[in-house]
């Protein structure tokens, strides 16, 4: 993905990288996409807001699933199911070329997830939604919550707490 690098990345794509790249993030992550139907993008973005100082409505979450969920469903699930199904391919495929294809599926895919986010980061700027929040760390939860009512869901709290711990941990507002 070359030229994901030369493109300047949104404040919100560079506070996600940074966030799930701290220890436990991913497979707390993706425990919730597994478990709940969770669209990481549609959390990392109720994050980005708390940490933007933005506490959301369950009426904010559900706009948020809306905007994006077509093109979750239509490219990034798609592309998913892609590469989890290339893992194992059918025994007449060549398993080398069948794993050089997965990698190129799997940065097709991270891409998707990369065009998602600087679509949300475009349509909600920082004051599109929400209202003030007092702490980033109690609109980090409460963000959450909006979220989970938004998807009528409650998230697995060993994992979602996994992910609220490192955002705490995050330190200094940077992008």
């Amino acid at each position: 993905m070359n030229d994901t690098t030369t493109r300047a990345a949104s404040p919100f794509w560079n506070f996600s990288l940074r966030l799930y790249g701290r220890p436990g993030v991913p497979p707390a992550c993706l425990a919730l996409q597994d478990s709940a139907g969770l669209d990481v993008n549609v959390l990392l973005f109720c994050l980005f807001a708390a940490w933007s100082g933005r506490a959301l409505a369950p009426a904010d979450a559900a706009r948020l699933l809306e905007t994006t969920g077509p093109w979750k469903d239509g490219a990034v699930v798609n592309l998913r199911r892609a590469r989890v199904y290339l893992r194992e391919p059918a025994p007449f495929i060549d398993v080398a070329e069948a794993a050089a294809l997965r990698q190129r599926v799997k940065a097709l895919e991270l891409e998707a997830e990369r065009l998602q986010q600087e679509g949300l980061y475009a349509a909600f700027p920082a004051t599109a939604l929400g209202a003030p929040s007092r702490s980033a760390e109690s609109a980090a939860r409460d963000n959450a919550a909006a979220l989970q009512r938004a998807m009528g869901v409650t998230f697995d709290q060993g994992a979602l707490g996994v992910i609220l711990a490192a955002f705490d941990s995050l330190g200094d507002r940077q992008s």
